[in-house]
C-alpha cells in the first residue's frame, strides 16, 4: 500500500487544506485540492506500470523514450470523486473511463452499499483505476469492483483514495480477491459509530458540490 504522506512532499499541504475547517469554505478550492491530489496519485502509480521505448525525431536528431505501454481506464465513484477522477485524466489523457453511483444507507454501523447506476467499457486485461477520495468502510470500493468484473478480468486494479480508515483496508484486503493494489493520501485513526473516518475531512461531495436533500 502506498501513503503519500509518510513522506514530505506539497501533497501534504493538499491535505492540509482539505481537512482544515476555515479554508473547506472555499469550495472551488476544495475541488482543486481533489483533483491536484488525483494528479499527485497518477503520478505515483504511473511507476508501477509496463513501459516501452518508443522513437522520435526531435528537430535536431533521432532518440527515444519509455512511455507506458498500457492505457488505464479510470473509474468515477460519483458525486465526490468527480474533481478527484479529473485529476488522473488530466495526466492519463488517453484512459478510457467508467462511471458507478454508489451511495450508502444511513444510520447503522453495518451500512448498505446500493449501487445504481454504471457505466463501463470492456476491462478485460486492462489496467484499472478506481477513483473513490474517501475509503471509510471498504463496502462500496468492493461492491463497485464486483459491477466492474462483470465487464471482464481486468489485469490489475489500482484503488486510489486521499484519506483512508484501517477498517476499510482490512475489509478490502479480506474480500477482494482480484490483483489490486491500494494508493492513498493519508491512513486516519478510526471509523465512528456511524462509519465516518476520523478525523477525516467530513463529506466530501457535501464540501465540493453543496450539500444533498
Amino acid at each position: 500500500m502506498f501513503i503519500l504522506e509518510n513522506n514530505d512532499s506539497i501533497g501534504n499541504q493538499f491535505l492540509a487544506e482539505l481537512r482544515d475547517v476555515t479554508v473547506q469554505n472555499d469550495r472551488l478550492r476544495f475541488r482543486k485540492n481533489l483533483e491536484r491530489l488525483g494528479e499527485i496519485l497518477a503520478y505515483e502509480i504511473s511507476k508501477s506500470f509496463p513501459y516501452k521505448e518508443l522513437g522520435i525525431q526531435t528537430p535536431l536528431a533521432k532518440t527515444s523514450v519509455r512511455i507506458p505501454s498500457v492505457n488505464p481506464v479510470v473509474y468515477s465513484v460519483l458525486r465526490a470523486s468527480l474533481p478527484f477522477y479529473q485529476g488522473f485524466l488530466n495526466f492519463f489523457d488517453k484512459a478510457e473511463s467508467g462511471f458507478i453511483g454508489a451511495f450508502r444507507e444511513e444510520g447503522e454501523r453495518d451500512v448498505k452499499i446500493n449501487l445504481d447506476y454504471h457505466a463501463s467499457p470492456n476491462v478485460e486485461g486492462k489496467t484499472i483505476i478506481l477513483a473513490d477520495p474517501m475509503l471509510a468502510t471498504g463496502k462500496s470500493i468492493v461492491r463497485s469492483i464486483e459491477s466492474i468484473l462483470t465487464h471482464g478480468l481486468p489485469e490489475i486494479i489500482h484503488i486510489a483514495a486521499i484519506i483512508a480508515s484501517p477498517e476499510g483496508i482490512k475489509y478490502i484486503n479480506e474480500h477482494l480477491k482480484t490483483p489490486h493494489k491500494i494508493w492513498i493520501g493519508a491512513l486516519d485513526q478510526s471509523l465512528n459509530d456511524q462509519s465516518f473516518i476520523v478525523p477525516g475531512l467530513g463529506d466530501a461531495g457535501d464540501l465540493a458540490f453543496g450539500e444533498k436533500l
